[in-house]
């Protein structure tokens, strides 16, 4: 199914992105027929804020940029996943540091989710959350802003094992640790990214979720990010993965909820082709009315958040997806999420 948007230019469906291995255009006037498999630069640049770089070998990075060429994407955010100190794939900020250094013009990097985000872990399973943790914890943090990150993560409450990041984790968003790093992130104007499944309720484990990995409970974690929030209004928090619900929880209600009650709640816009969840901000390729509101309603509130692992895998890829959102944004609402929030909110200055 195609529609026209801003100006006659018509995006596919995920369907077809999926068939394809990437998605493409058809022009007014063109045949189905005639479409391609190559590749969809976006309409305008565009900061994508959230990415992973997997092989950080010379190889690894000359396909990264390879790649963002072929996206009109202006310049990508990288994290290190939200690790364990027992993930043996762990590595931390300094090595992404190294590369980001290198192209200063592409490349920014928000740090800690190798050692912030495994110490928090590492506190909630231990139960230890003593001045002597937490004086470790702020000494970490505060190196990572001496580096130059440009905020902190990715850290998680609450975690389904994936490919980038194979443990189960979780965190009560209030927790001291979490607590403490929004004290710092303030002080430096350095926001923090957060992967928080939805869970408004103490629950069973939702299928089609299994247990083992994960636990066949889970705890309710909405209220505690909202205490994690108004803890400290001047500390950004930057909720990922709105678009990609596990749970089926992340509806644009509760969203719509939790950003008019903290305005220093922000998101990310992320779509996996591969895996659209039970949230989904499209359907038959077109972004979804409720969605689509909650973008309008809060412009200045979303950005782009592609999570997309470099270098690409085979198959249909997160940053096409959140290309083909992105255009059928009006012009206006489209330069906000796609350039001017990102720019504002990581520009180390309060709102």
């Amino acid at each position: 199914m195609t529609k026209s948007f801003n100006g006659g230019i018509v995006a596919i469906s995920l369907a077809s992105l999926a068939s394809l291995a990437i998605g493409a255009r058809i022009l007014p006037g063109q045949a189905s027929s005639a479409i391609t498999a190559a590749p969809v630069k976006a309409f305008a640049p565009y900061i994508d804020a959230h990415a992973h770089l997997d092989d950080r070998s010379a190889a690894g990075i000359s396909s990264m940029l390879d790649t963002m060429s072929r996206q009109n994407v202006k310049k990508v955010f990288l994290l290190v996943p939200p690790y364990t100190f027992d993930d043996p794939t762990n590595y931390d900020t300094e090595v992404v540091l190294a590369i980001g250094k290198q192209h200063l013009d592409k490349l920014s990097v928000i740090g800690g989710g190798g050692s912030l985000n495994a110490m928090l872990q590492q506190s909630v399973i231990s139960g230890d959350s003593s001045p002597a943790v937490q004086t470790k914890f702020k000494a970490r943090a505060e190196e990572l802003a001496r580096l130059g990150v440009i905020g902190f993560g990715e850290m998680t409450t609450e975690h389904f094992p994936s490919p980038g990041s194979a443990t189960y984790q979780y965190a009560p968003a209030d927790h001291p640790l979490l607590l403490l790093l929004a004290d710092i992130a303030a002080q430096h104007s350095l926001p923090i990214v957060l992967h928080t499944e939805a869970v408004p309720q103490d629950m069973p484990l939702p299928a089609p979720l299994k247990s083992p990995p994960n636990p066949p409970a889970l705890h309710a974690n909405i209220d505690a990010l909202g205490r994690l929030l108004a803890h400290n209004p001047r500390a950004k928090i930057i909720w990922a993965h709105a678009g990609s619900d596990n749970t089926g929880f992340r509806t644009p209600d509760i969203c719509r909820g939790m950003l008019a009650a903290h305005p220093n709640l922000y998101m990310e816009i992320k779509v996996d082709p591969t895996s659209l969840g039970k949230n989904p901000p499209v359907a038959d390729g077109k972004i979804k009315p409720d969605w689509l509101q909650l973008y309008k309603d809060f412009p200045d509130r979303f950005i782009i958040g592609s999570d997309q692992h470099y270098p690409e895998g085979k198959g249909p890829q997160r940053w096409q997806a959140a290309i083909q959102l992105l255009d059928q944004l009006p012009a206006d609402l489209r330069a906000k999420i796609g350039m001017q929030n990102p720019l504002r909110i990581y520009d180390g200055k309060p709102d």
